[in-house]
């Protein structure tokens, strides 16, 4: 049985903590920033845990995590 390959693209997109929880970036930052407020801007900059449901198909795709 070959190796598993990392998901390459996914793996520049996440971060995993040193409890094994996933970092990820909030989408919606990109384009149409004069419409949204500062404040929803202002929290689009922090970082998200990842909800566990998500999270199982996330590992599938990093055999490191």
């Amino acid at each position: 049985m070959p190796k598993m390959k990392t998901h390459r693209g996914l793996a520049k997109r996440v971060k995993i903590t040193a409890k094994g929880k996933i970092k990820v970036a909030h989408g919606g930052k990109s384009h149409h920033l004069h419409q949204k407020e500062q404040d929803r801007k202002r929290r689009l900059r922090k970082t998200v845990i990842v909800d566990k449901s998500v999270e199982k198909r996330i590992k599938k795709l990093l055999p490191y995590a």
